[in-house]
């Protein structure tokens, strides 16, 4: 399906404010009620849009750590890869994990309490994931750009 200038208004719209009424929304694109919710039904179905969820305050939940961790494996093995990525989708404070290419095997972004908090969640959880043998993390010292959607390009 090829989206049309509407059908990327929408989807704009809907990423800066999830919670946007039909009518709102509508009004923002230039259409009435009726062919919106429409377009937004199909936007739905053809799966350009995956779903909705709340930006949580970081601050407000006391997550004082963002960090971002390599994870090296010392064999690579096809079982091993599929028994990590099951566990991580377990772990609440691992909020992305990416499969990467270079000296890690994978990136992960995770939040702490404090840095307390990480040191024990890396010794105890994640060095002990299944073929994890090494850990480096990076710090955030401050979020310049929080994620704000994806672009329509």
């Amino acid at each position: 399906m090829k989206l049309d200038k509407t059908d990327r208004a929408i989807l704009m719209k809907i990423q800066s404010d999830g919670r946007a009424t039909n009518a709102s929304l509508a009004d923002a694109v230039g259409l009435s009620e009726t062919p919106c919710a429409r377009r937004l039904k199909r936007l739905e179905s053809e799966g350009f849009i995956e779903g909705y969820q709340a930006v949580l305050s970081r601050s407000a939940l006391q997550i004082g750590v963002v960090a971002f961790a390599n994870v090296r494996f010392g064999v690579h093995d096809r079982k091993l890869s599929d028994q990590f990525e099951r566990e991580v989708q377990g772990i609440p404070r691992i909020v992305s994990c990416h499969n990467i290419s270079g000296t890690a095997d994978y990136l992960l972004q995770v939040v702490a309490k404090d840095l307390e908090d990480y040191g024990a969640f890396i010794r105890d959880v994640l060095r002990a994931l299944p073929g994890v043998t090494s850990v480096e993390s990076v710090l955030s010292l401050r979020e310049v750009k929080r994620y704000g959607g994806l672009p329509l390009l």
